[in-house]
């Protein structure tokens, strides 16, 4: 009997959804329409009608659950009917529920992709009808945490070269904005082949963080590490001289230029010095190297001594790739492979500007380095290891 009434309810409905295909009385129509229907389908499931005894009766009815759905005419407040048991869920939702999932997982890969929340609101606006918050951004990116942390976590290997680097986000902390260090390892490992090991977000570049970057590398099992490539921070050559003490360490040879011109007396030593410190670091061998530096120590000890002590201490920290074949140099002695990623990262977090959190900074910047990771894969090889 009940089925009945139902049935004919829906009809009802039917009939006021031709009769007023406008406005709230639209909306309240389909209101009606997917309670009504959702109950039919409960006392079908269940075999048995609300208060009905039969020994074909499946399980008991156990109340309703609010929810609401957006549709094209308005936010439908909706009684999904409930079983004791949980085995029973109405069809006319099922789409509806597969559709949020996809409609929030579009979100997060907006937000990957470097979108704004501005521009994902205004996406949102034209596709379906309803504005979009930053709240329901950020919980949309949470979706990804699961299989970004399952990426973060990977098992790895043998990493012959290992290249670390950090760059710096704005990110929201106990309500002040702050610079939060991103730390990053990318390495090469016996095949020749180039990996993006793992990435961190700490609240500095201190010594504490990077030693904890360089131990979780280890725990996921890296190993076979022959070479390191970074920049002279002082967090990190103390974290590597605490965790790999054994490993030689290059300094970057991008970043010694760099650090040179700030010991450059006069601008009309800039050229010159520059191209002597670049002749000294492309030498064809250790040997013709330390001739070079020498040379060029002896030529400003007298009118800059303390650019001629800075070549003498810290120039050697660029030769360790002279151990290694030739055919290597020029990619293990200088960090370039970790600076284009550094510079992917930027393009895609700009547009972010400021992150609310350092989770919500890790889970981008994670998304993009597991993007590049995937193409490097899918590449050639970076080197041949039996060179």
């Amino acid at each position: 009997m009940t089925e009945q009434l139902n049935s004919s309810a829906i009809l009802s409905i039917l009939e006021l959804l031709i009769d007023h295909n406008e406005g709230d009385s639209l909306r309240e129509a389909l209101e009606q329409l997917h309670n009504s229907a959702m109950l039919l389908e409960r006392a079908r499931h269940l075999q048995a009608n609300a208060y009905e005894r039969t020994p074909n009766r499946k399980g008991q009815a156990n109340g309703f659950k609010s929810k609401q759905l957006e549709t094209r005419v308005g936010t439908l407040d909706l009684r999904v009917p409930q079983v004791r048991d949980s085995s029973f869920y109405p069809s006319c939702l099922e789409k509806g529920c597969r559709s949020e999932r996809a409609y929030l997982l579009s979100l997060a890969e907006m937000y990957v992709q470097g979108v704004s929340t501005r521009k994902v609101t205004k996406i949102v606006e034209q596709m379906c009808g309803h504005e979009v918050s930053s709240t329901e951004v950020s919980r949309a990116c949470q979706l990804l945490d699961e299989s970004l942390m399952q990426w973060r976590e990977r098992p790895l290997g043998e990493i012959v070269y290992l290249y670390l680097d950090a760059r710096y986000e704005k990110v929201r902390h106990a309500g002040h904005v702050v610079d939060c260090a991103v730390l990053c390892a990318s390495g090469v490992d016996g095949d020749g082949f180039r990996h993006l090991l793992g990435v961190s977000v700490a609240l500095s570049e201190a010594e504490a963080h990077w030693r904890s970057f360089l131990e979780a590398l280890l725990s996921r099992g890296m190993q076979g590490v022959k070479l390191i490539i970074s920049d002279a921070h002082s967090g990190l050559k103390a974290a590597k001289t605490a965790v790999l003490p054994s490993v030689p360490w290059q300094r970057c040879h991008f970043h010694l230029q760099q650090n040179v011109q700030s010991y450059i007396p006069t601008i009309g030593l800039k050229k010159p010095v520059g191209e002597a410190v670049r002749s000294v670091l492309t030498a064809p061998d250790l040997e013709t190297a330390k001739q070079l530096l020498n040379k060029a120590v002896k030529q400003y000890e007298e009118k800059a001594p303390g650019l001629a002590a800075w070549l003498e201490k810290n120039i050697p920290e660029g030769f360790s790739h002279f151990s290694f074949p030739s055919a290597h140099y020029r990619k293990i002695r200088t960090n370039n492979m970790l600076e284009r990623v550094n510079r992917e990262i930027k393009r895609r977090t700009r547009v972010a500007g400021l992150f609310p959190n350092e989770s919500s900074c890790l889970r981008l910047v994670t998304a993009v380095i597991a993007e590049i990771s995937d193409e490097w894969a899918a590449g050639k090889r970076y080197l041949v290891m039996n060179e």
